[in-house]
């Protein structure tokens, strides 16, 4: 069996798939990680990616790629997504990423990006005849993909992600009530440019969340004092629990919401704000209830750039 890799750079995440090619097309990981770097550190104000944020970023990436190529991946695909698109010194980051890592991340759109997600959860969640609406909620940008069949029929991404909107309301720890307000308020209106008609009746449809916030909101919602991605995957997570822990951690303090079971400790400053969109989204939608996958971009990326 062959091994390829695959490396997604987002906005807060850092992620790693070192995966075995079987005879039969199908895929086995090897090796999953994530480090959460915050390369969008600041772009949404400064229009620029900071320089701290770059050099963790690209130390991170070298690590991976090294790792990778120890583990004899046949070939490695790196994609960035919303915050080397926006930033105008992008330059800097793949430059520092090619002389470190030896390799230079693509930055792909969000309407690919969408498409990406979207095939690895049509692989693991999809049913012919019924539509699938695929929520990817990241740092910079949110996408929803929704369609019934291996390609979708209708894509959007978002300039709205957990750290963005962060970044733009809250001002104290922990976060006033006025705050909390605005982040639901904001996130409803980044929310009426995704292609909610298109999922048509939600009670016909299934919803499947991706990406960091949901997965650390499912691992609150149950618990895990240590993450389990078997747990996690396909997990189900209601509006009302969701609507409770937004209450839950919107009270707390940054520190606070760090100590809580199942929080990664670097996302608790943001967990708010992407529980906010995750929300908004499931509304604006008509949902009341989404399944969590453990699987997005660097899943889509190794199917579409290494698959048969």
């Amino acid at each position: 069996m062959t091994r390829y890799a695959t490396i997604d750079v987002g906005s807060n995440t850092v992620l790693l798939l070192v995966a075995e090619r079987r005879t039969d097309g199908t895929f086995v990981p090897v090796v999953e990680r994530a480090e959460i770097t915050r390369l969008g550190r600041g772009v949404d104000r400064t229009g620029r990616l900071d320089a701290k944020a770059i050099a963790d970023t690209v130390a991170v990436i070298a690590r991976y790629a090294a790792e990778a190529r120890a583990l004899e991946a046949a070939g490695i695909a790196c994609v960035a997504t919303s915050a080397a698109r926006d930033a105008a010194n992008s330059s800097a980051f793949f430059d520092a990423a090619r002389a470190q890592a030896g390799l230079v991340p693509e930055v792909v759109s969000g309407d690919e990006e969408a498409r990406l997600v979207w095939t690895s959860a049509w692989r693991d969640f999809g049913s012919p005849g019924r539509s699938l609406a695929v929520l990817d909620v990241g740092g910079g940008s949110t996408e929803l993909v929704v369609g019934d069949g291996p390609l979708p029929r209708a894509r959007e991404s978002a300039q709205l992600g957990a750290v963005r909107l962060t970044e733009r309301v809250v001002t104290a720890d922990p976060i006033p009530p006025a705050e909390l307000a605005a982040l639901r308020a904001a996130a409803r209106e980044g929310a009426r440019v995704l292609p909610v008609a298109a999922v048509g009746d939600p009670a016909r449809a299934t919803m499947v969340g991706v990406a960091g916030t949901v997965t650390t909101l499912a691992a609150v919602e149950r618990g895990l004092r240590v993450y389990d991605a078997g747990v996690v995957h396909g997990a189900s997570l209601s509006r009302d629990r969701l609507e409770a822990l937004f209450a839950r951690l919107g009270a707390m303090t940054t520190a606070e919401r760090a100590a809580v079971p199942g929080m990664e400790p670097k996302r608790a400053d943001v967990i708010v704000a992407g529980c906010a969109i995750v929300l908004e989204a499931m509304a604006a939608a008509g949902f009341d209830r989404l399944t969590v996958s453990d699987r997005g971009v660097r899943w889509g990326l190794l199917h579409d750039r290494f698959g048969h």
